[in-house]
Protein backbone atom coordinates (compact mmCIF):
# COMPACT_ATOMS: atom_id res chain seq x y z
CA UNK A 1 0.00 0.00 0.00
CA UNK A 2 1.50 3.31 -1.05
CA UNK A 3 0.93 6.52 0.78
CA UNK A 4 -1.37 7.86 -1.91
CA UNK A 5 -3.99 5.29 -0.82
CA UNK A 6 -4.95 7.58 2.01
CA UNK A 7 -3.64 10.89 0.72
CA UNK A 8 -7.12 11.95 -0.28
CA UNK A 9 -7.85 12.29 3.44
CA UNK A 10 -4.87 14.52 4.18
CA UNK A 11 -7.06 17.44 5.04
CA UNK A 12 -9.08 15.44 7.57
CA UNK A 13 -8.24 15.16 11.23
CA UNK A 14 -6.42 12.08 12.48
CA UNK A 15 -9.28 10.92 14.69
CA UNK A 16 -10.22 7.23 15.19
CA UNK A 17 -11.33 5.43 12.05
CA UNK A 18 -14.91 4.67 12.96
CA UNK A 19 -17.22 6.23 15.51
CA UNK A 20 -19.90 3.53 15.40
CA UNK A 21 -19.80 1.34 18.50
CA UNK A 22 -19.44 -2.42 18.10
CA UNK A 23 -19.26 -5.07 20.79
CA UNK A 24 -15.86 -6.77 20.65
CA UNK A 25 -15.15 -10.49 20.59
CA UNK A 26 -12.07 -10.23 22.80
CA UNK A 27 -11.83 -7.65 25.56
CA UNK A 28 -8.78 -5.47 26.00
CA UNK A 29 -7.57 -7.73 28.81
CA UNK A 30 -7.96 -10.85 26.67
CA UNK A 31 -11.28 -12.35 27.80
CA UNK A 32 -13.74 -13.81 25.30
CA UNK A 33 -17.22 -12.30 25.11
CA UNK A 34 -18.84 -15.25 23.34
CA UNK A 35 -21.84 -16.93 24.99
CA UNK A 36 -22.87 -20.48 24.12
CA UNK A 37 -26.59 -21.21 24.04
CA UNK A 38 -28.43 -24.46 23.44
CA UNK A 39 -25.43 -26.76 23.97
CA UNK A 40 -26.41 -30.33 24.82
CA UNK A 41 -24.87 -31.82 27.96
CA UNK A 42 -23.39 -28.51 29.07
CA UNK A 43 -23.89 -29.24 32.78
CA UNK A 44 -22.30 -32.69 32.52
CA UNK A 45 -19.34 -31.22 30.67
CA UNK A 46 -18.83 -28.73 33.50
CA UNK A 47 -18.87 -31.51 36.10
CA UNK A 48 -16.28 -33.49 34.17
CA UNK A 49 -13.97 -30.48 34.20
CA UNK A 50 -14.40 -29.53 37.86
CA UNK A 51 -10.68 -28.81 38.23
CA UNK A 52 -10.69 -26.44 35.27
CA UNK A 53 -13.74 -24.67 36.65
CA UNK A 54 -11.97 -24.12 39.98
CA UNK A 55 -8.91 -22.73 38.21
CA UNK A 56 -11.05 -20.27 36.24
CA UNK A 57 -13.05 -19.10 39.25
CA UNK A 58 -12.43 -15.72 40.81
CA UNK A 59 -10.77 -15.90 44.21
CA UNK A 60 -13.88 -14.79 46.10
CA UNK A 61 -15.95 -17.63 44.63
CA UNK A 62 -13.16 -20.11 45.12
CA UNK A 63 -12.88 -19.18 48.80
CA UNK A 64 -16.66 -19.54 49.15
CA UNK A 65 -16.61 -23.00 47.53
CA UNK A 66 -13.77 -24.21 49.71
CA UNK A 67 -15.33 -22.88 52.92
CA UNK A 68 -18.66 -24.42 52.01
CA UNK A 69 -16.94 -27.75 51.26
CA UNK A 70 -15.49 -27.96 54.78
CA UNK A 71 -18.70 -26.86 56.48
CA UNK A 72 -20.78 -29.35 54.49
CA UNK A 73 -18.27 -32.11 55.29
CA UNK A 74 -18.48 -31.35 59.01
CA UNK A 75 -22.28 -31.17 58.91
CA UNK A 76 -22.67 -34.48 57.05
CA UNK A 77 -20.54 -36.34 59.56
CA UNK A 78 -22.18 -34.49 62.46
CA UNK A 79 -25.48 -35.95 61.28
CA UNK A 80 -23.89 -39.41 61.04
CA UNK A 81 -22.39 -39.17 64.54
CA UNK A 82 -25.74 -37.99 65.90
CA UNK A 83 -27.59 -40.86 64.20
CA UNK A 84 -25.04 -43.32 65.59
CA UNK A 85 -25.56 -41.98 69.10
CA UNK A 86 -29.34 -42.13 68.71
CA UNK A 87 -29.33 -45.68 67.30
CA UNK A 88 -27.02 -46.80 70.11
CA UNK A 89 -29.22 -45.14 72.72
CA UNK A 90 -26.52 -42.74 73.96
CA UNK A 91 -28.51 -39.50 73.82
CA UNK A 92 -30.64 -40.09 76.93
CA UNK A 93 -27.99 -41.68 79.10
CA UNK A 94 -25.87 -40.21 81.86
CA UNK A 95 -22.46 -40.51 80.27
CA UNK A 96 -20.73 -40.15 83.65
CA UNK A 97 -22.58 -43.20 85.07
CA UNK A 98 -23.78 -45.40 82.17
CA UNK A 99 -25.42 -48.83 82.75
CA UNK A 100 -23.01 -51.70 83.14
CA UNK A 101 -24.44 -53.56 80.13
CA UNK A 102 -24.27 -50.54 77.74
CA UNK A 103 -21.29 -49.41 75.63
CA UNK A 104 -21.30 -45.73 74.72
CA UNK A 105 -19.96 -45.26 71.16
CA UNK A 106 -18.83 -41.65 71.58
CA UNK A 107 -18.49 -40.16 75.01
CA UNK A 108 -20.60 -37.07 75.77
CA UNK A 109 -22.46 -36.83 72.43
CA UNK A 110 -25.87 -35.92 73.85
CA UNK A 111 -27.05 -33.40 71.24
CA UNK A 112 -26.53 -32.39 67.63
CA UNK A 113 -24.33 -29.50 68.76
CA UNK A 114 -22.07 -31.96 70.55
CA UNK A 115 -22.05 -34.18 67.45
CA UNK A 116 -21.01 -31.24 65.25
CA UNK A 117 -18.28 -30.32 67.73
CA UNK A 118 -16.96 -33.88 67.69
CA UNK A 119 -17.03 -33.95 63.88
CA UNK A 120 -15.04 -30.71 63.79
CA UNK A 121 -12.50 -31.96 66.36
CA UNK A 122 -12.06 -35.22 64.47
CA UNK A 123 -11.51 -33.55 61.10
CA UNK A 124 -9.04 -30.99 62.45
CA UNK A 125 -7.43 -33.44 64.92
CA UNK A 126 -7.92 -30.94 67.73
CA UNK A 127 -8.42 -33.53 70.45
CA UNK A 128 -9.72 -31.56 73.45
CA UNK A 129 -10.04 -34.84 75.35
CA UNK A 130 -13.66 -34.65 76.51
CA UNK A 131 -15.35 -36.51 73.64
CA UNK A 132 -13.76 -39.67 72.25
CA UNK A 133 -14.95 -42.87 70.51
CA UNK A 134 -15.01 -46.14 72.36
CA UNK A 135 -12.83 -48.97 71.16
CA UNK A 136 -15.63 -51.41 72.01
CA UNK A 137 -17.99 -49.82 69.44
CA UNK A 138 -17.03 -51.04 65.91
CA UNK A 139 -19.50 -48.67 64.23
CA UNK A 140 -17.80 -45.66 65.78
CA UNK A 141 -14.34 -46.84 64.72
CA UNK A 142 -15.55 -47.45 61.14
CA UNK A 143 -17.22 -44.05 60.91
CA UNK A 144 -14.09 -42.41 62.35
CA UNK A 145 -11.91 -44.06 59.70
CA UNK A 146 -14.25 -43.00 56.88
CA UNK A 147 -14.31 -39.38 58.06
CA UNK A 148 -10.53 -39.22 58.36
CA UNK A 149 -9.94 -40.68 54.89
CA UNK A 150 -12.48 -38.42 53.20
CA UNK A 151 -11.26 -35.42 55.18
CA UNK A 152 -7.65 -36.00 54.13
CA UNK A 153 -8.75 -36.30 50.50
CA UNK A 154 -10.69 -33.04 50.74
CA UNK A 155 -7.76 -31.22 52.36
CA UNK A 156 -5.34 -32.53 49.73
CA UNK A 157 -7.65 -31.43 46.90
CA UNK A 158 -8.15 -27.96 48.34
CA UNK A 159 -4.46 -27.47 49.10
CA UNK A 160 -3.51 -28.56 45.58
CA UNK A 161 -6.09 -26.24 44.06
CA UNK A 162 -4.77 -23.29 46.06
CA UNK A 163 -1.17 -23.96 45.05
CA UNK A 164 -2.09 -24.51 41.40
CA UNK A 165 -4.14 -21.32 41.24
CA UNK A 166 -1.42 -19.24 42.86
CA UNK A 167 1.40 -20.67 40.74
CA UNK A 168 -0.32 -20.81 37.37
CA UNK A 169 1.41 -18.85 34.55
CA UNK A 170 -1.74 -16.80 33.94
CA UNK A 171 -0.83 -14.62 36.92
CA UNK A 172 2.51 -13.74 35.31
CA UNK A 173 0.70 -12.71 32.13
CA UNK A 174 -1.06 -9.89 34.01
CA UNK A 175 2.24 -8.01 34.04
CA UNK A 176 2.21 -7.83 30.22
CA UNK A 177 0.59 -4.67 28.85
CA UNK A 178 -0.49 -3.75 25.34
CA UNK A 179 -1.05 -0.19 24.23
CA UNK A 180 -4.71 0.85 24.27
CA UNK A 181 -4.47 1.98 20.65
CA UNK A 182 -2.57 0.94 17.57
CA UNK A 183 -1.22 3.53 15.16
CA UNK A 184 -0.55 3.82 11.45
CA UNK A 185 2.68 5.73 11.03
CA UNK A 186 4.89 6.40 8.02
CA UNK A 187 8.53 5.46 7.76
CA UNK A 188 10.37 6.40 4.57
CA UNK A 189 7.03 7.12 2.99
CA UNK A 190 5.60 3.66 3.71
CA UNK A 191 2.66 3.11 6.10
CA UNK A 192 3.07 0.69 8.99
CA UNK A 193 0.53 -0.54 11.50
CA UNK A 194 2.18 -0.57 14.91
CA UNK A 195 1.42 -1.53 18.50
CA UNK A 196 3.56 -1.73 21.62
CA UNK A 197 3.78 -4.33 24.37
CA UNK A 198 5.55 -3.94 27.72
CA UNK A 199 6.74 -6.25 30.47
CA UNK A 200 6.01 -4.33 33.66
CA UNK A 201 8.08 -6.60 35.90
CA UNK A 202 11.85 -6.55 36.21
CA UNK A 203 12.19 -10.30 35.59
CA UNK A 204 12.60 -10.90 31.86
CA UNK A 205 10.54 -13.14 29.61
CA UNK A 206 12.13 -15.23 26.87
CA UNK A 207 11.07 -16.78 23.56
CA UNK A 208 8.38 -14.17 22.93
CA UNK A 209 6.11 -14.95 19.98
CA UNK A 210 3.46 -12.70 18.47
CA UNK A 211 0.61 -13.75 16.20
CA UNK A 212 -2.37 -11.77 14.97
CA UNK A 213 -5.72 -12.73 13.47
CA UNK A 214 -8.04 -10.38 11.61
CA UNK A 215 -11.72 -11.23 12.20
CA UNK A 216 -14.38 -10.01 9.78
CA UNK A 217 -18.07 -10.84 9.89
CA UNK A 218 -19.40 -11.91 6.50
CA UNK A 219 -22.89 -11.45 5.13
CA UNK A 220 -23.84 -15.05 5.97
CA UNK A 221 -22.96 -14.43 9.63
CA UNK A 222 -19.72 -16.40 9.52
CA UNK A 223 -16.48 -15.01 10.90
CA UNK A 224 -13.64 -14.92 8.39
CA UNK A 225 -10.15 -15.22 9.86
CA UNK A 226 -7.03 -13.83 8.21
CA UNK A 227 -3.51 -14.10 9.54
CA UNK A 228 -1.63 -10.81 9.87
CA UNK A 229 2.15 -10.90 10.11
CA UNK A 230 3.96 -8.60 12.54
CA UNK A 231 7.72 -8.26 12.84
CA UNK A 232 10.08 -6.70 15.37
CA UNK A 233 12.57 -4.23 13.90
CA UNK A 234 15.18 -6.27 11.98
CA UNK A 235 14.80 -9.46 14.01
CA UNK A 236 14.63 -12.25 11.43
CA UNK A 237 13.50 -15.08 13.73
CA UNK A 238 9.91 -15.61 14.83
CA UNK A 239 10.89 -15.25 18.48
CA UNK A 240 12.21 -12.36 20.51
CA UNK A 241 14.79 -13.95 22.84
CA UNK A 242 14.67 -11.24 25.51
CA UNK A 243 11.69 -9.21 26.71
CA UNK A 244 12.57 -6.68 29.41
CA UNK A 245 11.79 -3.31 27.78
CA UNK A 246 8.77 -2.27 25.65
CA UNK A 247 8.71 -3.79 22.17
CA UNK A 248 7.16 -2.24 19.06
CA UNK A 249 5.76 -4.58 16.45
CA UNK A 250 5.19 -3.52 12.84
CA UNK A 251 2.96 -4.65 10.01
CA UNK A 252 3.75 -3.25 6.58
CA UNK A 253 0.50 -2.08 5.00
CA UNK A 254 1.28 -3.08 1.42
CA UNK A 255 -1.32 -3.31 -1.36
CA UNK A 256 -1.55 -7.06 -0.70
CA UNK A 257 -2.19 -6.57 3.02
CA UNK A 258 -5.70 -7.51 4.18
CA UNK A 259 -5.73 -4.24 6.13
CA UNK A 260 -4.96 -2.04 3.13
CA UNK A 261 -8.57 -1.34 2.19
CA UNK A 262 -9.88 -1.54 5.76
CA UNK A 263 -7.65 1.28 6.98
CA UNK A 264 -9.20 3.83 4.65
CA UNK A 265 -11.62 6.19 6.36
CA UNK A 266 -14.29 5.62 3.77
CA UNK A 267 -14.36 1.89 4.55
CA UNK A 268 -17.41 1.20 6.71
CA UNK A 269 -16.72 -2.50 7.24
CA UNK A 270 -16.16 -3.50 10.82
CA UNK A 271 -13.26 -5.74 11.83
CA UNK A 272 -11.36 -6.78 14.91
CA UNK A 273 -7.63 -7.41 15.08
CA UNK A 274 -6.75 -9.85 17.88
CA UNK A 275 -3.14 -10.03 19.05
CA UNK A 276 -1.77 -13.14 20.78
CA UNK A 277 1.47 -13.11 22.76
CA UNK A 278 3.16 -16.14 24.28
CA UNK A 279 6.37 -16.09 26.30
CA UNK A 280 8.39 -18.29 28.62
CA UNK A 281 9.09 -17.34 32.22
CA UNK A 282 12.81 -17.34 32.82
CA UNK A 283 12.60 -18.58 36.41
CA UNK A 284 10.18 -21.50 35.99
CA UNK A 285 10.26 -22.30 32.27
CA UNK A 286 6.45 -22.16 32.12
CA UNK A 287 4.69 -20.51 29.21
CA UNK A 288 2.32 -17.61 29.76
CA UNK A 289 -0.07 -16.08 27.23
CA UNK A 290 -1.68 -12.70 26.84
CA UNK A 291 -4.27 -11.39 24.39
CA UNK A 292 -5.79 -8.11 23.36
CA UNK A 293 -7.77 -6.74 20.44
CA UNK A 294 -8.05 -3.56 18.41
CA UNK A 295 -11.23 -2.26 16.81
CA UNK A 296 -11.18 0.24 13.92
CA UNK A 297 -11.91 3.00 16.41
CA UNK A 298 -8.70 2.10 18.27
CA UNK A 299 -6.40 2.41 15.25
CA UNK A 300 -5.10 5.94 14.80
CA UNK A 301 -3.99 7.18 11.39
CA UNK A 302 -1.04 9.55 11.10
CA UNK A 303 0.12 8.95 14.67
CA UNK A 304 3.25 7.58 16.24
CA UNK A 305 4.03 6.43 19.76
CA UNK A 306 5.76 8.71 22.23
CA UNK A 307 9.28 7.59 23.24
CA UNK A 308 9.37 5.43 26.36
CA UNK A 309 13.13 4.83 26.64
CA UNK A 310 15.40 7.49 28.10
CA UNK A 311 18.64 7.78 30.04
CA UNK A 312 19.07 9.23 33.51
CA UNK A 313 21.95 11.31 34.80
CA UNK A 314 24.03 8.16 35.35
CA UNK A 315 23.54 7.05 31.77
CA UNK A 316 21.25 4.18 32.74
CA UNK A 317 18.18 3.31 30.69
CA UNK A 318 14.82 4.30 32.12
CA UNK A 319 11.40 3.21 30.93
CA UNK A 320 8.82 5.99 31.11
CA UNK A 321 5.59 4.03 31.39
CA UNK A 322 3.62 7.27 31.61
CA UNK A 323 4.33 7.65 27.87
CA UNK A 324 3.41 4.07 27.02
CA UNK A 325 -0.12 4.80 25.77
CA UNK A 326 0.60 8.29 24.47
CA UNK A 327 0.53 8.94 20.73
CA UNK A 328 1.88 11.93 18.83
CA UNK A 329 0.00 13.18 15.75
CA UNK A 330 1.90 13.34 12.47
CA UNK A 331 1.17 15.93 9.83
CA UNK A 332 0.05 14.11 6.70
CA UNK A 333 2.22 16.41 4.61
CA UNK A 334 5.25 15.46 6.68
CA UNK A 335 4.41 11.77 6.49
CA UNK A 336 4.21 12.00 2.72
CA UNK A 337 7.31 14.19 2.33
CA UNK A 338 9.41 11.26 1.22
CA UNK A 339 6.98 10.34 -1.55
CA UNK A 340 7.33 11.80 -5.05
CA UNK A 341 5.03 14.75 -5.64
CA UNK A 342 2.53 14.10 -8.40
CA UNK A 343 0.78 16.57 -10.65
CA UNK A 344 -2.18 15.51 -12.78
CA UNK A 345 -1.81 16.39 -16.49
CA UNK A 346 -4.05 15.71 -19.45
CA UNK A 347 -3.60 15.72 -23.24
CA UNK A 348 -6.17 17.61 -25.34
CA UNK A 349 -6.35 17.92 -29.12
CA UNK A 350 -8.67 20.54 -30.50
CA UNK A 351 -10.13 20.91 -27.03
CA UNK A 352 -11.00 17.24 -26.73
CA UNK A 353 -9.64 15.07 -23.95
CA UNK A 354 -7.35 12.37 -25.36
CA UNK A 355 -5.36 11.01 -22.44
CA UNK A 356 -4.15 11.83 -18.91
CA UNK A 357 -1.00 11.17 -16.94
CA UNK A 358 0.76 12.15 -13.73
CA UNK A 359 3.96 14.13 -13.64
CA UNK A 360 6.06 13.28 -10.58
CA UNK A 361 9.58 13.87 -9.36
CA UNK A 362 10.36 10.24 -10.23
CA UNK A 363 8.97 10.45 -13.76
CA UNK A 364 5.73 9.88 -15.64
CA UNK A 365 2.99 7.65 -14.28
CA UNK A 366 0.12 6.56 -16.47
Amino acid sequence: MTTDMIESNNTKSSAPLLTQRYLRMVTKDGHSTFHMDGAQGKGLAYLRDAWGILMDMRWRWMMLVFSASFVIHWLVFAVLWYLLAEMNGDLELDHDAPPDNHTICVKYITSFTAAFSFSLETQLTIGYGTMFPSGDCPSAIALLAIQMVLGLMLEAFITGAFVAKIARPKNRAFSIRFTRSAVVTHTEGKPYLMFQVANTRSSPLTSVQISAILYQEQENGQLHQTSIDFHLDSVTSDECPFFIFPLTYYHSVTPSSPLAALLQREAAQHFELVIFLSAVQEGTGEMCQRRTSYLPSEIMLYHRFAPVLARNAKGEYQIKMENFDKTIPELPAAADSNCPRRTDKEIRINGQHIDSFQLSEAGLTE
